[in-house]
Protein backbone atom coordinates (compact mmCIF):
# COMPACT_ATOMS: atom_id res chain seq x y z
CA UNK A 1 0.00 0.00 0.00
CA UNK A 2 3.03 2.43 0.94
CA UNK A 3 4.32 1.47 -2.54
CA UNK A 4 0.89 2.73 -4.12
CA UNK A 5 0.80 5.72 -2.10
CA UNK A 6 4.60 6.88 -3.39
CA UNK A 7 3.49 5.83 -7.00
CA UNK A 8 0.39 7.94 -7.08
CA UNK A 9 2.02 10.68 -5.85
CA UNK A 10 2.07 13.55 -9.04
CA UNK A 11 5.93 14.22 -10.45
CA UNK A 12 5.27 18.02 -10.23
CA UNK A 13 4.67 17.40 -6.57
CA UNK A 14 7.93 15.46 -5.66
CA UNK A 15 9.47 18.48 -8.13
CA UNK A 16 8.10 21.15 -5.59
CA UNK A 17 9.11 19.19 -2.57
CA UNK A 18 13.05 18.19 -3.69
CA UNK A 19 13.07 22.17 -4.54
CA UNK A 20 11.63 23.73 -1.07
CA UNK A 21 14.42 20.78 0.40
CA UNK A 22 17.20 22.57 -1.89
CA UNK A 23 16.20 25.97 -0.87
CA UNK A 24 15.87 25.30 3.22
CA UNK A 25 19.34 23.07 2.36
CA UNK A 26 21.25 26.25 0.35
CA UNK A 27 20.44 28.91 2.99
CA UNK A 28 20.40 26.73 5.69
CA UNK A 29 24.43 26.19 4.27
CA UNK A 30 24.69 29.87 2.99
CA UNK A 31 23.09 31.58 6.18
CA UNK A 32 26.48 30.07 8.47
CA UNK A 33 29.34 32.80 8.00
CA UNK A 34 32.90 31.37 8.60
CA UNK A 35 34.24 35.60 8.61
CA UNK A 36 32.35 36.53 11.23
CA UNK A 37 32.91 32.96 13.37
CA UNK A 38 36.63 33.49 13.03
CA UNK A 39 36.16 37.38 14.13
CA UNK A 40 34.64 36.06 17.17
CA UNK A 41 36.59 33.69 18.28
CA UNK A 42 39.23 36.21 17.87
CA UNK A 43 37.59 38.95 19.66
CA UNK A 44 36.90 41.71 16.96
CA UNK A 45 33.63 42.51 15.11
CA UNK A 46 34.15 43.16 11.41
CA UNK A 47 31.58 45.52 11.22
CA UNK A 48 33.83 47.80 12.76
CA UNK A 49 36.59 46.94 10.23
CA UNK A 50 37.57 48.30 6.50
CA UNK A 51 34.42 48.06 5.08
CA UNK A 52 32.00 46.20 7.64
CA UNK A 53 31.44 43.51 5.07
CA UNK A 54 31.77 39.81 6.66
CA UNK A 55 33.53 38.33 4.15
CA UNK A 56 37.09 37.09 2.63
CA UNK A 57 37.89 40.36 1.60
CA UNK A 58 37.43 42.23 5.15
CA UNK A 59 39.05 38.94 7.18
CA UNK A 60 42.52 39.79 4.89
CA UNK A 61 42.46 43.03 6.04
CA UNK A 62 41.66 42.12 9.81
CA UNK A 63 43.77 39.20 9.96
CA UNK A 64 45.64 38.51 7.05
CA UNK A 65 45.52 37.08 3.71
CA UNK A 66 45.96 33.90 5.07
CA UNK A 67 42.55 34.20 6.95
CA UNK A 68 41.15 35.53 3.89
CA UNK A 69 42.43 32.55 1.52
CA UNK A 70 40.47 30.15 4.33
CA UNK A 71 37.50 32.07 4.50
CA UNK A 72 37.41 32.47 0.78
CA UNK A 73 37.44 28.50 0.57
CA UNK A 74 35.17 28.27 2.83
CA UNK A 75 32.70 30.54 1.38
CA UNK A 76 33.03 29.22 -1.71
CA UNK A 77 32.33 25.33 -0.49
CA UNK A 78 29.34 26.89 0.84
CA UNK A 79 27.87 27.43 -2.70
CA UNK A 80 29.49 24.82 -4.05
CA UNK A 81 28.74 21.49 -1.64
CA UNK A 82 24.78 22.50 -2.14
CA UNK A 83 24.74 21.84 -5.44
CA UNK A 84 26.91 19.16 -5.59
CA UNK A 85 24.63 17.27 -3.48
CA UNK A 86 21.61 17.97 -5.72
CA UNK A 87 22.84 17.03 -8.68
CA UNK A 88 24.53 13.56 -7.74
CA UNK A 89 21.08 12.44 -6.28
CA UNK A 90 19.75 13.06 -10.22
CA UNK A 91 18.28 16.86 -9.23
CA UNK A 92 20.22 19.28 -10.90
CA UNK A 93 17.17 21.99 -11.24
CA UNK A 94 16.87 21.63 -7.13
CA UNK A 95 20.77 22.06 -7.64
CA UNK A 96 20.41 25.48 -9.08
CA UNK A 97 17.99 26.07 -6.34
CA UNK A 98 19.80 25.26 -3.60
CA UNK A 99 23.22 27.19 -4.88
CA UNK A 100 21.08 30.35 -5.29
CA UNK A 101 19.79 29.78 -1.83
CA UNK A 102 22.82 29.66 -0.54
CA UNK A 103 24.16 32.74 -2.05
CA UNK A 104 20.66 34.39 -0.37
CA UNK A 105 21.71 32.71 3.04
CA UNK A 106 25.20 34.66 2.81
CA UNK A 107 23.89 37.51 2.07
CA UNK A 108 21.00 37.65 4.34
CA UNK A 109 22.06 35.76 7.17
CA UNK A 110 19.91 35.35 9.78
CA UNK A 111 22.74 34.99 12.49
CA UNK A 112 24.44 37.89 11.81
CA UNK A 113 20.80 39.94 11.02
CA UNK A 114 20.21 39.73 7.90
CA UNK A 115 23.58 41.82 7.15
CA UNK A 116 25.59 39.27 5.42
CA UNK A 117 28.39 39.64 3.06
CA UNK A 118 28.10 40.37 -0.36
CA UNK A 119 27.92 36.56 -1.85
CA UNK A 120 31.23 36.94 -4.64
CA UNK A 121 33.14 33.56 -3.23
CA UNK A 122 30.00 32.16 -2.55
CA UNK A 123 28.63 32.42 -6.22
CA UNK A 124 31.66 31.14 -7.49
CA UNK A 125 31.27 28.10 -5.83
CA UNK A 126 27.81 27.59 -6.94
CA UNK A 127 28.83 28.13 -10.67
CA UNK A 128 31.43 25.99 -10.22
CA UNK A 129 29.21 23.08 -9.65
CA UNK A 130 26.65 24.15 -12.25
CA UNK A 131 28.91 24.89 -15.07
CA UNK A 132 32.42 25.12 -14.57
CA UNK A 133 33.36 26.55 -17.94
CA UNK A 134 31.43 29.73 -16.76
CA UNK A 135 34.00 30.25 -13.88
CA UNK A 136 37.18 30.99 -16.71
CA UNK A 137 35.88 34.13 -18.37
CA UNK A 138 34.38 35.74 -15.04
CA UNK A 139 37.58 35.22 -13.61
CA UNK A 140 39.92 36.61 -16.28
CA UNK A 141 37.12 39.68 -16.47
CA UNK A 142 37.80 39.97 -12.65
CA UNK A 143 41.30 40.02 -12.79
CA UNK A 144 41.97 42.20 -15.59
CA UNK A 145 39.48 44.78 -13.88
CA UNK A 146 41.62 44.16 -10.29
CA UNK A 147 45.01 44.71 -12.26
CA UNK A 148 43.06 47.96 -14.18
CA UNK A 149 41.46 49.45 -11.21
CA UNK A 150 42.42 48.31 -7.81
CA UNK A 151 39.20 47.91 -6.88
CA UNK A 152 37.55 44.20 -5.62
CA UNK A 153 34.31 45.74 -6.11
CA UNK A 154 34.35 46.70 -9.39
CA UNK A 155 35.93 43.71 -10.58
CA UNK A 156 33.14 41.80 -8.84
CA UNK A 157 30.64 43.54 -10.42
CA UNK A 158 32.29 42.81 -13.95
CA UNK A 159 32.98 39.12 -13.49
CA UNK A 160 29.06 38.65 -12.25
CA UNK A 161 27.93 40.45 -15.43
CA UNK A 162 30.49 38.50 -18.06
CA UNK A 163 28.27 35.38 -16.38
CA UNK A 164 25.64 36.66 -18.90
CA UNK A 165 27.18 36.40 -22.34
CA UNK A 166 29.17 33.03 -21.08
CA UNK A 167 25.58 30.95 -20.02
CA UNK A 168 23.96 32.24 -23.06
CA UNK A 169 27.02 30.65 -24.92
CA UNK A 170 27.48 27.61 -22.50
CA UNK A 171 24.77 25.75 -21.03
CA UNK A 172 23.37 22.55 -21.01
CA UNK A 173 19.60 23.62 -19.84
CA UNK A 174 17.72 27.33 -20.22
CA UNK A 175 17.40 26.71 -16.51
CA UNK A 176 21.04 27.38 -16.13
CA UNK A 177 20.48 30.72 -17.83
CA UNK A 178 18.10 32.13 -15.87
CA UNK A 179 20.35 30.72 -12.78
CA UNK A 180 23.04 32.85 -14.16
CA UNK A 181 21.64 35.80 -14.75
CA UNK A 182 19.91 35.56 -11.25
CA UNK A 183 23.65 35.65 -9.80
CA UNK A 184 24.44 38.34 -11.99
CA UNK A 185 21.46 40.88 -10.92
CA UNK A 186 22.21 39.69 -7.29
CA UNK A 187 25.88 40.89 -6.96
CA UNK A 188 25.20 43.83 -9.01
CA UNK A 189 22.92 44.82 -6.47
CA UNK A 190 25.25 44.20 -3.36
CA UNK A 191 27.76 46.34 -5.01
CA UNK A 192 25.57 49.22 -5.68
CA UNK A 193 27.98 51.14 -3.44
CA UNK A 194 31.17 50.09 -5.38
CA UNK A 195 29.52 51.33 -8.73
CA UNK A 196 28.28 54.23 -7.33
CA UNK A 197 31.84 55.27 -5.74
CA UNK A 198 33.14 54.08 -9.23
CA UNK A 199 31.41 56.76 -11.06
CA UNK A 200 33.08 59.88 -11.09
CA UNK A 201 31.16 63.02 -10.12
CA UNK A 202 30.12 65.41 -12.76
Amino acid sequence: MTAGLLVSVPPVLVGIAVGALAAVVGYGTGSVNPASIIARIRHTDLRTVGSGNPGATNAARAFGWQVGVLVAVLDILKGFLPVLAFNLLGAPVAGMVAGFAAILGHVTSPWLRGRGGKGVATSLGAILAVQPLWAVPVLVVFLAVVLVTHRIGLASVSGALMLVPASILIHDRPAEVLFANAIAALVVVRHRRNIVEAVPPH
